[in-house]
């Protein structure tokens, strides 16, 4: 699971683009309890998702012409540049070149080959989101695409991440972790969009997960604030419980209960 001990490769930041803001804050505010603060006049409508006066998120407005309603991940470079340049390189697109976030960093928003955009964060002031791996904030991401080799190959070029399988009773799930830290700092996987014909309709995606204490009650909590359940709540054996949701505004994530670590 993810953690703020940010190494390059590992997502350090999140948020979301919606079409109606307000209504985003009172949906995840609902659901996570987490509050809104803007980061000032001059920031577009950009703002900060805190959970106990720690930041785990952040949000803003979007129009149509920007795309669908959607989070996105962004993974920690550092340098946002040459990263951007390895994409390009790698057969992916810049959708947003690097630019200064003022001291607090440098961002950059890519896509790789298959389409699915994800950013870059070059920490300045800010390394990242203040907290990861606890209830209510960021703990696992997921790319779901249609060539999972391809995916794989990509994201080792552009962001030196490597893949493992974790071989399941009919299957296998390929797991990602930075270069840095091995698999002790796996932190995502990738999956089959065919697998899912209700997901694959929509396109590719990295899909943001959200530890919670109870995942069939989150889900329920979901329902009443407006939001979709796009696959209700399963147990995974050796993982937890899992449900894939969407925010009122089509905003695509999922929430976890964690298995317990076994104690050695």
């Amino acid at each position: 699971m993810l953690t703020t001990r940010f190494v390059d490769g590992a997502p350090n930041w999140i948020d979301v683009g919606t079409a109606d803001l307000d209504r985003a804050r009172a949906f995840y505010g609902g659901l996570f309890g987490w509050r809104f603060r803007s980061a000032g006049p001059d920031a577009g409508g950009y703002g900060f998702f805190r959970s106990e006066d720690r930041t785990v998120a952040g949000g803003m407005p979007i129009t149509p012409e920007q795309g669908p309603p959607s989070w996105t991940v962004y993974f920690r470079s550092s340098d946002a540049r040459a990263t951007a340049q390895a994409a390009e390189q790698a057969h992916g697109r810049v959708l947003v070149r690097p630019l200064d976030v003022m001291d607090q960093g440098r961002m950059a928003v890519l896509a790789d080959r298959a389409g699915v955009p994800f950013g870059l964060w070059q920490p300045g002031r800010t390394p990242g989101v203040e907290v990861a791996g606890a209830p209510g904030s960021l703990c696992w991401v997921e790319l779901h695409t249609p060539d999972v080799p391809a995916a794989a190959a990509f994201y080792h070029r552009v962001l030196g991440l490597e893949t493992s399988a974790v071989h399941f009773p009919g299957g296998a799930y390929t797991c990602v972790s930075p270069a840095e830290g091995g698999q002790d700092a796996m932190f995502g996987g990738i999956v089959p969009l065919a697998d899912d014909p209700a997901e694959a309709a929509d396109g590719p995606y990295w899909l943001p997960y959200f530890d919670v204490t109870d995942a069939d009650a989150t889900v329920a909590r979901a329902e009443e604030l407006g939001g979709t359940v796009r696959a209700a709540a399963a147990d995974v054996p050796g993982v937890g419980r899992v449900a894939r949701l969407a925010d009122p505004c089509g905003a695509r994530f999922a929430v976890i209960r964690p298995v317990p670590p076994q104690r050695p």
